[in-house]
């Protein structure tokens, strides 16, 4: 009866841990800073929430009040999740609980923050493979609307935004259209000209009036007021944007509006740009990895080559899961991490697209992204290769120096059934 209610206790979302009080130590790993460096036999101490120790395991100087002793395990920073619509929508038969996806074309002034669910269910099981920040972004529409960045252990929103309003995001007008199975002869297609020169139009006209609206002057527009942080820099103009052309568009677009930063999110053909996007000084959040080829022609491999092929051009990028199942596929990232690289990209640059990389395109590399001292300690703990569905076993998650309950509705299924049928 017992182990019964506490199983049930368990497949509610855990309580979110206190602040940390007593300092800590863990040692005994190798720690993988998240920059590309790698300390054997290493030692993270943190106190208040704040790392002061990373390095060798003999170099600890401080007293700490709880030493976890790990035993040949590795430290990594708290992954960092882009371009998620977790915590926007739970159940996508359930209209209630789908907050992603706004009426509306031009809606900018649409805030994703608003509509995060600390309590979703699904945030549980996506930190237990080391995801620990997300990127809530909204969809639908030419401009979608602005996302935030959140860590995933809060009582409520307030408490779980990392960076609010860090940007918002355009779909550009697709150059091709797909039709059918994606391997049918002719899947894609030239689009209606017309149509699609008329929604660059619309955004074009929409930045424009946004570059000449000035809020003491009238009403306030919420639309036009919207797009001021992206205009004046303290905001990132995400344009999601696949194929070349559309790429190349979309750079020419920001030059033209004067945008200050600009990440492409998709980037299927970014490494087919890279002169442009390096000049520009242009990041991509990548495609989800384990995908398919955009076209019928290409290589069957070409989108696990992607990252090493943005790597070797120069061209900064962090990992996304967008597509189906997204939300409750995303505790996937760090496997796309590992595909990435057995597929040409060095193992710590993989870690790094979705750590440090990941941080600095998103503007919280501040405080989140890599181990270091005076950062935020959020980080995991793995008793094998963080990146390997075979070693991947998280054992601690510490967000902000709180230690995170890594328990969730699944596993308490699985211990359920695991009694009734005797295993």
């Amino acid at each position: 009866m017992l182990l019964t209610l506490a199983d049930g206790v368990l497949a509610q979302r855990p309580t979110p841990a206190p602040p940390q009080v007593r300092s800590v130590l863990v040692r005994g790993a190798t720690v993988h800073v998240g920059d590309g460096r790698v300390i054997d036999d290493g030692a993270v101490g943190f106190r208040n929430g704040i790392i002061d120790h990373v390095g060798f395991e003999y170099g600890v100087k401080a007293r700490y009040d709880t030493v976890i002793q790990l035993n040949g395990a590795h430290i990594y920073p708290g992954l960092i999740l882009a371009d998620a619509t977790l915590g926007l929508q739970e159940v996508d038969q359930v209209r209630a609980t789908a907050d992603a996806d706004e009426t509306g074309e031009l809606e900018p002034e649409v805030r994703a923050y608003a509509a995060f669910n600390v309590d979703s269910r699904i945030i549980p099981t996506v930190r237990a493979n080391g995801v620990l920040l997300a990127q809530a972004t909204p969809r639908g529409g030419l401009v979608s609307g602005t996302s935030s960045v959140m860590q995933l252990d809060a009582w409520d929103r307030e408490g779980a935004v990392v960076r609010m309003d860090d940007g918002v995001h355009v779909e550009w007008p697709r150059a091709y259209v797909r039709e059918g199975w994606w391997a049918e002869p002719g899947g894609t297609s030239t689009a209606k000209d017309e149509e699609r020169r008329r929604d660059i139009d619309r955004l074009r006209t929409l930045f424009m009036n946004a570059k000449a609206y000035r809020a003491d002057a009238g009403a306030v527009d919420l639309r036009l007021a919207g797009l001021q942080p992206v205009l004046n820099g303290s905001a990132t103009l995400y344009v999601h944007a696949d194929v070349a052309r559309e790429i190349q568009e979309a750079v020419l677009f920001a030059r033209e509006m004067g945008v200050r930063r600009l990440v492409i999110v998709g980037g299927h053909d970014a490494w087919r740009v890279s002169d442009l996007l390096r000049d520009n000084k242009v990041d991509v959040i990548l495609q989800r990895v384990h995908g398919l080829p955009l076209r019928e022609d290409e290589d069957i491999d070409i989108v696990y080559r992607q990252p090493a092929l943005l790597k070797e051009r120069g061209i900064r990028f962090c990992l996304g899961y967008t597509g189906g199942m997204e939300r409750m596929g995303s505790r996937n990232l760090p496997f796309t991490a590992g595909t990435a690289a057995a597929y040409g990209l060095e193992r710590e640059a993989a870690l790094q697209a979705m750590t440090l990389d990941a941080a600095r395109i998103l503007g919280i590399d501040q405080r989140y992204g890599s181990l270091e001292v005076g950062k935020s300690a959020t980080l995991v703990v793995s008793t094998g290769d963080l990146l390997d569905m075979r070693g991947n076993n998280v054992t601690h998650a510490f967000i902000d120096g709180r230690s995170i309950v890594l328990d969730d509705h699944q596993k308490a299924l699985y211990r359920q059934y695991a009694r009734r049928y005797g295993h």
